[in-house]
């Protein structure tokens, strides 16, 4: 019998599965589907406008490479697990393994609330992003703009990924393929639009020096610690919110071939080409402004820097190609989502597990599909909600919403990345790995995370702080209440019940079995 399973089915059996989802990805279907989570396409897009208002220029040019060498040191550490360990649990399964079921219990709900949000995020920016084109388009349909028509776009394409994930099993490893490129065809197709189609374009100085404050801190200040210490860093989350998803590899690595080596240079290598290509589309943002006070007074959002720099064609060419593209993003994100639903019901740690953990006669975890898609309508019901700053629109909410994604799933990274580095030389490294350099590396990737969510859960303005004059509901970033409440209540869950039925990983084939490949 074991003389009949494949390299990668052994290696599955030793970690205690059988092989049940079908194992046809490849290597680049698996870089692929951490590539178009990413999504510069989908980022660097919808969430511009949080770094224009907080820092301005200085916060893209130079805190977007910075940060991404951050994000890429934590996805060394994390190809590094991937290989040892290549399961669709992903995060949660590492935190088992070297800490316990408390610490598994603990990183899959935050991964799982990350990957809920991080989904739900990209939906509701593909909606606005398609609304935008059609009013580009139609004078008639941008006269007749409601929040509540976005919201039905964004339910509309829930609908349609999630029927995509269901009835497209092999479907979707070919649509990964094809989002790669048209990511890549695309962001150059956009970069030379902005640099040949605009009358006039701005300075390196304006790029590389220019702050901003429209936060509403320090009175607009761009001089004092306020603007360098709380303002400057409140803008890096769109770096952070954008190279985030790339667990995707850890998740589908059941279902790819070669896995041990396959997802963990998904991980790295998603990392660092979207790192690349997102810096050089961003720049070509800020080499087209034409006219930076507009865009502040705006709110900050990057169609306003088309709308100036461009004739209607290629205005919504632009944007055409950015939704498709984030549209590709949404349906990897419920694709990783959905799988880390399963292998989380599979061990029984999610309320309906024998529900969630079903598989269909293609082999997709289609309820896990439909779970996924149906919390993530119901958190960002709070977009219904028009909030201005400064006189500006700014969607509180949904950057709310992105704040979610990156504390949820980089806690949940934090906790086996600091785990495998206490492990020390205990750990059995897979076929690749950073050597002793993960002494130093894990170590960094841990700071990192710790500071980024400290900043994330901050209100975004100060009319969001309880003790302000002009504080209303309206302005909170609710991302402490949405994750601080979901631990607080897990918390209660794990010493009141979990800790007596959860064990962690269960196994699917006898343990007896799973021995004898670890032999």
């Amino acid at each position: 019998m074991a003389d009949q399973l494949s390299d990668d089915e052994k290696h599955l059996a030793s970690l205690g599965y059988k092989q049940e989802l079908n194992r046809s990805w490849s290597s680049f279907s698996n870089f692929a589907i951490s590539f178009s989570i990413i999504s510069i396409l989908a980022g660097c897009f919808t969430t511009f406008g949080q770094a224009w208002n907080n820092g301005g220029p200085v916060a893209i040019s130079w805190g977007w490479p910075i940060i991404s060498l951050f994000i890429l040191i934590i996805g060394f550490t994390m190809s590094e697990l991937v290989s040892a360990y290549p399961t669709s649990g992903g995060i949660y399964w590492w935190a088992s393994k070297m800490g316990g079921p408390a610490a598994g219990f603990f990183t899959g709900w935050l991964n799982l609330i990350g990957l809920l949000a991080v989904t739900a995020s990209v939906a509701y920016g593909c909606a606005t992003f398609m609304d935008l084109t059609l009013q580009t388009v139609s004078e008639g349909w941008r006269d007749s703009y409601s929040l509540q028509r976005v919201f039905l776009i964004f339910i509309a394409i829930l609908v349609v990924a999630a029927l995509l994930n269901i009835f497209s099993g092999h479907l979707l490893a070919v649509v990964n393929n094809i989002s790669v490129w048209w990511h890549v065809v695309g962001v150059a197709l956009i970069i030379a639009v902005l640099l040949i189609i605009p009358d006039t374009h701005q300075s390196l100085s304006f790029m590389f020096t220019e702050k901003i404050n429209n936060s509403g801190y320090a009175d607009g200040s761009v001089n004092g610690g306020t603007y360098w210490f709380l303002v400057l860093p409140l803008g890096f989350l769109l770096t952070q919110y954008t190279i985030t998803g790339f667990d995707a590899s850890a998740h589908l690595s059941e279902e790819t071939q070669g896995a041990a080596e396959g997802a963990a240079k998904g991980i790295w290598r998603s990392i660092a080409y979207s790192a690349l290509g997102g810096w050089l589309l961003l720049l070509a943002f800020l080499f087209a402004v034409q006219d930076p006070d507009a865009v502040t007074e705006g709110g900050g959002g990057v169609d306003l820097i088309f709308g100036q720099a461009l004739p209607q064609g290629w205005h919504v060419l632009v944007l055409a190609i950015s939704t498709a593209g984030q549209f590709f993003c949404m349906i990897a994100c419920l694709t990783s989502a959905s799988r880390m639903t399963f292998a989380f019901s599979r061990d029984g740690a999610i309320p309906g597990s024998r529900i969630w953990s079903k598989v269909s006669a293609t082999k997709v975890p289609a309820n896990a599909v439909v779970f996924v898609a149906v919390i993530g309508a119901i958190i960002t019901l709070p977009a219904l909600i028009e909030v201005d700053i400064n006189g500006a629109p700014v969607p509180v909410a949904f950057y709310a919403v992105t704040s979610v994604a990156v504390i949820g799933l980089y806690l949940a990274f934090l906790i086996p990345i600091f785990l495998r580095w206490r492990m020390g030389d205990a750990f059995q490294p897979g076929s690749w790995n950073n050597g002793s350099k993960y002494k130093w590396m894990n170590l960094i990737a841990v700071a990192e995370i710790a500071i980024i969510c400290i900043y994330f859960i901050l209100p975004f303005t100060p009319a969001a702080r309880p003790w302000d004059d002009d504080f209303s509901w309206k302005f909170v970033n609710y991302a402490p209440i949405l994750t601080g409440g979901t631990l607080l209540a897990l918390t209660i869950w794990w010493f009141a019940s979990a800790r007596r039925w959860f064990t962690g990983p269960k196994h699917t084939i006898d343990e007896s079995v799973t021995d004898a490949f670890q032999d």
